[in-house]
């Protein structure tokens, strides 16, 4: 497990920040959830656009062009939706 660890960490890491969203999103606070979550993808985008292909791992599913519109364009409907949703009375 350490080994896929270690060679995965781009994945690892940027999960673990949208599992952190996911999180807070399920203790009722959403629009902090969100944000957290948004950083996750938006961590995965850049990550995916410094690495290179053999280090980026489990990111890079397609082309590299490919990948790096899909996340961003998850980055940034995720950014919207957090700060367009209106806060609780």
């Amino acid at each position: 497990m350490l080994v896929w660890l270690r060679r995965e960490w781009p994945l690892a890491t940027s999960l673990a920040v949208v599992v952190a969203g996911l999180v807070v999103v399920a203790d009722g606070h959403f629009r902090r959830g969100t944000v957290v979550l948004s950083f996750g993808v938006t961590l995965a985008l850049f990550l995916r656009v410094l690495l290179p292909t053999e280090q980026a791992g489990l990111l890079a599913v397609r082309s590299k062009k490919v990948d790096v519109v899909v996340l961003a364009v998850l980055a940034v409907g995720t950014s919207v939706m957090a700060l367009w949703v209106p806060p609780p009375s």
